[in-house]
């Protein structure tokens, strides 16, 4: 009942965030957090890759001081807001919780089961979630109606999108709580139904799934399909390119969630994308993926 009262009050002034997961995502959520005033506490699994995420954030910071996008201040004031640490009761004072670890179903259950314990009552909890149902993950949860799912893009500070999700019980007060904060990152927010991969993904890793088809059935070579995508259609990065930045098993797995949840061919994963995971080729991250970064400049692998 303590959930549907605070609820039922209106929507909660954030003043305390917290982002489980220092890859790319979280570090990113965690940037823009502390830029925008909040306080924020980064967890990882690891203790030294939050504080690896630490540095990260800084040298990025560095760049948008050079860039002239903010003051020098304002860059150490924000670092000095972000606490990293190994361990969900870290998260104990936190208004709102951001859980950006990995592209998995059974991970991200895990992660709500063990956090809800350890947060307050009224705190509310967001998934950036690129594909997953929101309403599946919110029912392992002790508070449905104060979880949501709040999907950033990649990179954080750069994209100016943020996809705001309801599961079918996420209440009025939760979804503008959420809507204010993204507003107060700076982003502009699309609402999204909970139908799998949402709106940008829907869309996009169809796109990016043909443009393996296409390679894979010899229509073109990577750096043709690249070319002619980014001077054909005016992408500022061509869909393979994208798919390395992406990395190959988040486009895989978003891929099984469309094949699985709407049950339409359309959205069989190409044979090639699967063997390029298998092989462990992942993308930019690994070192190879559709392009090889191993030198100065990547070079097609096929």
């Amino acid at each position: 009942m303590a959930d549907q009262e605070a609820a039922a009050e209106g929507p909660m002034d954030v003043k305390a965030v917290g982002v489980i997961g220092a890859g790319q995502m979280g570090s990113g959520i965690a940037h823009v957090c502390a830029l925008a005033g909040y306080d924020v506490k980064l967890a990882d699994i690891s203790e030294d890759q939050a504080k690896a995420a630490l540095d990260v954030i800084a040298r990025n910071m560095d760049r948008q001081v050079k860039r002239g996008k903010i003051e020098a201040a304002e860059k150490d004031a924000a670092l000095a807001r972000i606490a990293p640490g190994g361990g969900l009761e870290m998260f104990g004072d936190s208004d709102l919780v951001i859980e950006a670890a990995s592209e998995n179903e059974e991970v991200k259950r895990e992660i709500f089961k063990a956090l809800c314990p350890m947060i307050k009552p009224q705190a509310i909890i967001c998934t950036n979630t690129s594909s997953i149902s929101i309403t599946r993950l919110a029912s392992v949860t002790d508070r449905p109606s104060r979880f949501m799912g709040m999907h950033f893009m990649n990179p954080v500070p750069l994209m100016q999108l943020v996809e705001l999700i309801r599961g079918i019980a996420t209440d009025e007060a939760t979804f503008e709580t959420v809507r204010m904060l993204a507003e107060k990152l700076g982003k502009t927010t699309a609402s999204a139904e909970d139908f799998p991969a949402f709106i940008v993904n829907r869309i996009l890793l169809p796109m990016i799934n043909e443009a393996v088809y296409t390679l894979y059935e010899g229509v073109g070579s990577v750096k043709s399909i690249d070319t002619a995508m980014r001077l054909g259609a005016n992408h500022p990065m061509g869909p393979l390119e994208l798919a390395d930045f992406i990395g190959l098993d988040t486009c895989l797995a978003i891929m099984h969630v469309l094949y699985d949840g709407l049950a339409d061919t359309k959205y069989r994963p190409c044979p090639l994308l699967v063997k390029y995971v298998e092989a462990g080729w992942l993308g930019k991250k690994a070192g190879r993926g559709f392009y090889d970064y191993s030198g100065d400049e990547p070079v097609p692998t096929r």
